[in-house]
C-alpha cells in the first residue's frame, strides 16, 4: 500500500508523514472528465500490455535460442500452452507474428517494432530503478509493469533523472 507523498505504509503500521494526507483523493474528484481520462489511458494500457510482454519474450528467445517456441514462451511466462496459444493466434490476426501449426514463432517487422519499443522502455525503467537504489530483485518486478503505464514525457524524465544520477 502507498500513502501520502509516495511513501509506502503497510497495513497497520503508523508513518506521521504518511499518515497527515492518508484520507485525502489523489485526484481531485471535482474533474471527472480528468479522472475518466486517466482510466481510459490505464484501461488501454492494459490492452496492450500481454502483447508487448509476448513480443519483446519472443524477440528475447529469438536472439538468444535462435527460435521462439510455445513450450518455451509458457515456461518463461508461467501460463499454460492453450493461454499461450490463444494468444499467438491474437497477435497474428494482429500482425505482431507468423507461425504455422508445429513451427517456431516469428515476428514481424509491426512486431520487431513493437518489441524493440518495449525493450527500450523496460530498460528505461529498469535502469532508473536501479539508479534510485532500487534492490535488483524489486526492481525487476516493478519495472516489469511500470513499463508498460509510462507516457513518453515521463520517459523521457526518468532518463534525464537517470543520467544525472550516474553523474553524481
Amino acid at each position: 500500500m502507498e500513502g501520502a507523498h509516495g511513501v509506502a505504509k503497510q497495513p497497520g503500521k503508523s508513518n506521521a508523514a504518511v499518515d497527515a494526507n492518508v484520507n485525502a483523493p489523489v485526484i481531485d474528484l471535482r474533474d471527472a472528465d480528468r479522472r475518466a481520462a486517466l482510466f481510459q489511458r490505464i484501461r488501454q494500457d492494459h490492452s496492450v500490455e500481454i502483447a508487448e510482454d509476448y513480443v519483446e519474450l519472443i524477440s528475447d528467445l529469438i536472439e538468444i535460442n535462435g527460435e521462439a517456441r510455445l513450450v518455451d514462451l509458457a515456461s518463461h511466462l508461467g501460463v499454460s500452452r492453450p493461454t499461450v496459444n490463444a494468444t499467438i493466434q491474437r497477435l497474428q490476426n494482429d500482425g505482431f507474428v507468423d507461425s504455422k501449426p508445429y513451427r517456431s514463432i516469428f515476428l514481424t517487422e509491426k512486431g520487431r517494432e513493437l518489441a524493440d519499443w518495449s525493450r527500450a522502455r523496460h530498460k528505461i525503467v529498469l535502469e532508473f530503478l536501479h539508479a534510485i537504489g532500487v534492490p535488483p530483485q524489486t526492481a525487476e518486478a516493478d519495472a516489469e509493469g511500470m513499463e508498460h503505464h509510462v507516457s513518453d514525457a515521463t520517459l523521457q524524465a526518468l532518463v534525464q533523472v537517470t543520467l544525472r544520477l550516474r553523474e553524481e
